[in-house]
């Protein structure tokens, strides 16, 4: 039998890129910052309600974990190359549309709807496969170098964003990267595989959580089985406060520096995309050495902090608030290679794609909910701060849910360990008595 030849670096790279293309995203505060100009100075270019403004990457956000839904499905039975493709086509169309409009609808389908829903075809190509290609000990490393790509976009698409406005204005910078990101993902897509059936990646060994759970779990759980399991839903609700809490900060962060930065507030979004990119690979570095929940309850508590802080830190005080801003992009960053990486530990490899995609749903719901309810509390206070303060007490609450979280049936593997143990034990101690007694009798 011929020798399968691990194509796993090459598929890593390739969702790596993928992602880098995918990660517009998280550019949205340059966008939203000129269409906030253009609403102030009412000049007729965009007559959108302040509410509104976060509108379409709201929507954006719930069609990507939509799409991550069925995403998944699609690139566990059939390919993830087909999955890639499709997410490119869809993300270019929905840039283009915003190209060609200005009004308030289009944004909300182009980069709310089609975006989205490319975004979510596109990342649910990515990590999968690179994974599915190597031992459970590297998990976290993998997952986090292929959605550290997303993460690290905006450090060449925010100056390249704020170049492009200031030269040709936004509708058709909209035009440039819709055709330039359709036609990086569909080339890279090409270099996207599954591994073969039966393929077991060399070098396997226990991850750190052994104690509490197999490197490799008793049985691939289905969609249905794991929707039973209270770990999904414990896990649901901190990627959904995890997530949502730190969108808030993504989608606004060029706001909050214009006043002290000006027209370099650009770079505050390059440097929380480092931070964000950096996080998820930290992270999943670490969880693969002392477990996913530990690393869980660290950052979740981390951001806390650091969102509270910014109750104190003024719009004026720039060197504080790129300080605070890049740190919420690394730990928001961790959520995105921890929750895939525990997705897989808990649930097992074979329907991953869209067990993870419905685990994503959180990030979908967190990043609707989160920054509507927000852009709602400031117009209404002209103030982030009640917001503030009420992500860092869910953070926190995230952080103790934490303490309680373990994969489905480690209870059960507990209890039948010690009570192996116990009999070991028992078995040991009675036997000399046995072989004492039985010698008497001789």
């Amino acid at each position: 039998m011929n020798e399968i030849k691990n194509r796993g670096w090459s598929v890593t790279m390739a969702g790596l890129g993928i992602n880098l293309a995918l990660g517009i995203l998280y550019t949205w505060s340059i966008f939203k910052q000129t269409i906030k100009e253009s609403v102030m100075a009412k000049d007729g270019v965009f007559n959108w309600d302040m509410a509104s403004l976060n509108d379409p990457f709201a929507v954006c956000c719930l069609m990507f974990t939509v799409a991550m839904i069925f995403a998944g499905r699609l690139q566990d039975k059939l390919s993830p190359r087909l999955t890639a493709v499709i997410g490119g086509i869809l993300t270019g169309a929905g840039l283009i549309v915003i190209s060609q409009s200005n009004a308030l609808f289009a944004w909300i389908l182009g980069f709310g709807v089609l975006t989205g829903l490319g975004l979510g075809f596109g990342y649910a190509s990515a990590t999968p496969p690179a994974i599915k290609w190597f031992p459970s000990s590297k998990t976290g490393m993998i997952a986090g170098i292929v959605v550290a790509g997303f993460g690290l976009a905006s450090v060449y698409i925010a100056p390249l964003a704020n170049f492009l406005i200031a030269n040709f204005g936004l509708s058709r910078s909209m035009l440039i990267f819709g055709v330039s990101f359709l036609a990086v993902v569909c080339i890279l897509s090409m270099f996207l595989v599954n591994p073969p059936d039966g393929y077991v990646p060399a070098d396997a060994a226990p991850t750190a959580d052994a104690a509490a759970m197999p490197a490799t779990p008793a049985a691939d759980f289905a969609p249905l089985q794991m929707l039973k399991t209270a770990a999904f839903y414990k896990l649901w609700f901190m990627y959904f406060i995890g997530a949502g809490a730190a969108l808030i900060i993504i989608g606004g962060v060029a706001g909050m520096a214009k006043k002290s930065m000006g027209d370099l507030a650009w770079m505050v979004v390059a440097l929380m995309a480092i931070g964000n990119a950096g996080g998820r690979i930290v992270a999943g570095v670490i969880s693969d050495k002392i477990g996913r929940t530990k690393t869980l309850l660290i950052m979740m508590s981390l951001q806390s902090a650091i969102i509270f802080t910014l109750l104190f830190i003024g719009e004026s005080e720039a060197l504080l608030l790129v300080a605070a801003a890049t740190m919420v992009g690394f730990n928001y960053g961790t959520n995105l290679s921890l929750f895939p990486s525990v997705t897989k530990d808990y649930f097992g490899l074979k329907n991953f794609g869209i067990n993870y995609g419905l685990l994503f749903s959180a990030w979908g719901i967190g990043g609707f909910i989160f920054p509507r309810v927000s852009q709602m509390i400031v117009a209404r206070t002209g103030s982030q701060h009640t917001a503030y303060l009420l992500c860092s007490i869910l953070l926190a609450a995230a952080a103790i849910l934490s303490l309680t979280t373990e994969a489905p049936g480690a209870s059960e593997r507990k209890q039948t360990v010690w009570g192996q143990f116990m009999e070991k034990i028992a078995f040991s101690s009675a036997q000399p008595v046995d072989v004492y007694l039985g010698s008497r009798h001789l």
